[in-house]
């Protein structure tokens, strides 16, 4: 495929099946091979506030994938691929503490990797250390929290393996931490998209509470799959404004920092 094709990507979560083509523009839809295997589904093509987007569900069109199972690196070579330099991830995750509660949306500025079973980088071979003391883009996060005053700034998501919820100790331990938010798909996708020098920032929905941090049955999955539906028009709406209002990604850090290192791996598509 000559020349980029998209220049923003979502990656849609949870509840997250589908984006553009809402408003009536039309939707391309492409299959893309990578030398990772295949992504989680064919990828769709549309135009959003005047910026040429490519949208993948993360899960699958269907949710077939749990976290644990999907192709993270095929998906971000994928949409590397099409031309994409920012990414945009909403999410649906717990909430660790009093700070954040069910429906608040939050754009994180920290990420802990409790993760143990998934293959997190591009890199098998050679000398090639990723700089990642601040795991999101900072502009393209500022233009998410500025598209919407309700969205916080700041925060850390704790990722877990999944796909089972954590026990009220672990959710406690965490929350004890100074965590803010915990979820299941926040890793590796946010080191892959640095890896292959794209801007990333993910957008978190807080659908409930976690189970050590309130008393019940704890967190269940219908009541995440409910909430990310009531808030699924508020999502779509801010991701729109979003993209209108994303920044020149030239020159930006995210991808500077490979500037003048060997990569043993390929990027695709323009740097």
């Amino acid at each position: 495929m000559s020349g980029p094709v998209a220049e923003v990507a979502v990656i849609g979560g949870t509840g997250f099946y589908s984006f553009l083509g809402t408003d009536g523009e039309a939707v391309e839809e492409v299959t893309v091979e990578t030398p990772y295997g295949a992504p989680s589904a064919p990828i769709a093509l549309g135009t959003v506030a005047g910026r040429r987007v490519a949208f993948l569900p993360r899960h699958g069109r269907h949710h077939e994938l749990p976290p644990h199972r999907i192709n993270y690196r095929a998906n971000l070579w994928a949409l590397r691929s099409l031309g994409v330099r920012q990414v945009l991830g909403p999410c649906a995750v717990g909430g660790l503490r009093e700070e954040v509660a069910p429906g608040d949306v939050v754009v994180p500025d920290q990420l802990v990797d409790r993760t143990w079973g998934r293959t997190q980088t591009y890199v098998e071979t050679g000398a090639v250390h990723l700089p990642f003391a601040d795991p999101y883009c900072p502009r393209v996060s500022a233009a998410v929290a500025a598209a919407d005053p309700t969205v916080a700034l700041g925060g850390t998501m704790v990722v877990i393996e999944g796909p089972r919820f954590s026990t009220r100790a672990e959710s406690r331990h965490y929350g004890d931490q100074g965590w803010t938010l915990i979820n299941m798909t926040g890793h590796p996708e946010a080191v892959l998209a640095r890896e292959l020098r794209m801007c990333y920032s993910a957008i978190a929905l807080v659908t409930d509470m976690d189970a050590g941090v309130e008393t019940g049955a704890g967190v269940g999955q219908e009541e995440i799959f409910a909430l990310f539906r009531e808030n699924l028009a508020r999502l779509t709406g801010l991701l729109t404004d979003t993209i209108g209002a994303l920044p020149d990604p030239t020159g930006c850090t995210c991808s500077g920092w490979a500037d003048g290192l060997r990569l043993t791996y390929e990027i695709p598509g323009p740097v």
